[in-house]
Formats: C-alpha cells, sequence, structure tokens
C-alpha cells in the first residue's frame, strides 16, 4: 500500500483518495485477526478493534447516506448510539471488512454524484455543513481512529502499520 494517497487531479478526488486510504488502513489492521481476537479490549478502555471498525463504517455511512445524499431514514438522529459500538454475533472480520467497503462505495458513488462541494447538505437540519466539510469531518475522524485501531493492534499482537502494508 502507497505512503500517500494518490494525486487526484481536483479536490474531490483527493478528499475521496484520502478516505480510502483511512478505510484501507482500518481494514489492513484487521488482516489476519481471527475473530475473538479483533473483539478483544487489550487496552484499560473498553475498545476493541471489531467495535471500532464497525463504528467507522456506521460512521461514515450515516454522514454520506443522510447529510449528502438526503437520506436520514434510519440513519439520522442516530436511534440507539451505542448500538454501533456493541458488537452482534455477525460482526465477524470478514462483515465488518464488507461493511467498510461499503460504506466506501456509497461514499464514492454519493460524493461523484454532487456537482458542487461547496453546496449545503440537502438534509433538513444538515444546511450548515457543506459537503466538502462532511468528507473533511469524516477524514479528521478516521484518522482519529485510525491511530486507535493502530495501538489495538500493537497490543493484540505487536503488528504495527508499517508491517501490515497500511
Amino acid at each position: 500500500m502507497p505512503i500517500f494517497a494518490d494525486t487526484a487531479p481536483d479536490e474531490r478526488g483527493q478528499l475521496l483518495a484520502f478516505l480510502a486510504g483511512q478505510r484501507a488502513s482500518l481494514r489492513a489492521l484487521l488482516a489476519g485477526l481471527p475473530d475473538d481476537r479483533a473483539r478483544a479490549t487489550p487496552t484499560a478502555s473498553a475498545l476493541s478493534l471489531a467495535a471500532l471498525v464497525k463504528h467507522a463504517a456506521a460512521v461514515e455511512r450515516r454522514w454520506v447516506g443522510a447529510a449528502v445524499a438526503g437520506r436520514p431514514e434510519g440513519l439520522w438522529p442516530v436511534p440507539d448510539p451505542r448500538a454501533e459500538w456493541t458488537l452482534q454475533p455477525e460482526d465477524t472480520v470478514e462483515h465488518l471488512c464488507a461493511e467498510l467497503d461499503a460504506a466506501g462505495a456509497q461514499t464514492e458513488e454519493v460524493v461523484r454524484g454532487v456537482e458542487d462541494l461547496g453546496a449545503p447538505c440537502p438534509m433538513p437540519g444538515a444546511e450548515q455543513w457543506t459537503v466538502r466539510w462532511v468528507l473533511l469531518h469524516l477524514l479528521e475522524e478516521s484518522a482519529r481512529h485510525c491511530g486507535h485501531a493502530d495501538l489495538l493492534r500493537e497490543q493484540l499482537d505487536g503488528s504495527t502499520t508499517q508491517q501490515l502494508g497500511a
């Protein structure tokens, strides 16, 4: 995996490339872990790598699907904020990676269809945010969680981002 995001010719492409890079890092940090290790909480907090990835996918789907695409049904307001941190039996490493990929595909499709990144979000009550702001917010949130994931993985088995190619 390259160290830097692809150099896209425009702002939209650059933002999407940076988001894709963050998703790829999260995915790589799950790579090779059995489900029980991905669910482990190796630090003083109750945070697991699996729950962190579940949350990251949910947040991206919510912001893009609701705020940017204007389809808040079931996404906004958040019915139960704890649910996206609570692992269910189906939340396997394979399933979580598929959810992360699906969130990325949705982001790519929705954002490619937006004419102006400076336009206000179409969802009622979200007009104070622009599409650009949402993408930058997702980058900030994703980068923070990649840092958390890095520490969790290192605690689990000593693997580092560089070793995993993320």
